[in-house]
């Protein structure tokens, strides 16, 4: 890893110990040194306007069963863990919230959230007994505060299912074609899901190399090693 940036400070956790990780002919990546996040400049960020451009590109329908596939990678082990009838939260939900229709189908009840297509923020205000984010923490330019927020609305015994790619090596890291979308700003790793675990003070369960959940525990449960259920 290369030397310390100055004047650079980590989005997730606010330390100033950050280096430089790669850089490419568009970008430079950083890398925090206390909880490894990987993550874009905001100096080189689109503007919101060619941001929007792009997600509007994305043709996920409901009627493609290969994307519906893709999500059920998420749908289904989570569905498993929920009581019938709960309340969940679809945060970035894009233009076709696919999966909150997939929960809908399976009797739960599902409230929609996204910047550009759904931007109710009264939706961030409530509690919920679960939440997904599926393919879109790797676009939060804040992703301490919307983090945090996303925690503060999942209720005690509830889940934050979580669909990201993570970050390998430096040599892997520069041919991976999820650095080059333009709108991913922000890289999570094994090792920053579990920083946020102790932050969290939560369950953290790997369900495949992309998903996991992590489980808000209720006052008094103690606490569990990382599981791996991506084997």
């Amino acid at each position: 890893m290369g030397a310390i940036i100055e004047n650079s400070t980590c989005p997730l956790c606010g330390s100033e110990e950050v280096r430089e990780f790669f850089e490419d002919k568009r970008r430079t990546y950083l890398q925090c040194h206390l909880c490894n996040l990987v993550f874009v400049p905001p100096s080189q960020f689109l503007s919101a306007e060619d941001e929007k451009k792009r997600y509007d590109l994305h043709q996920n329908s409901p009627l493609d069963p290969g994307y519906c596939r893709f999500l059920g990678r998420l749908f289904t082990p989570l569905n498993q863990c929920l009581a019938p009838r709960s309340r969940g939260l679809d945060f970035g939900s894009g233009p076709e919230p696919v999966l909150s229709r997939m929960f809908e189908e399976a009797g739960h009840s599902m409230t929609i959230f996204d910047y550009f297509y759904e931007p109710r923020l009264a939706a961030l205000e409530s509690k919920y007994d679960f939440i997904t984010a599926t393919e879109v923490v790797e676009h939060l330019r804040e992703p301490k505060k919307e983090m945090e927020r996303l925690w503060a609305c999942l209720k005690q015994g509830g889940r934050l299912g979580i669909m990201t790619k993570l970050v390998g090596t430096q040599a892997v890291f520069s041919e991976w074609h999820y650095k080059n979308d333009l709108t991913h700003v922000c890289f999570f790793s094994e090792a920053t899901l579990a920083w946020l675990a102790v932050k969290w003070n939560a369950d953290l369960t790997f369900i495949d190399n992309d998903i996991v959940f992590f489980l808000k525990k209720l006052a008094s449960s103690p606490a569990k090693p990382v599981q791996d259920m991506s084997a």
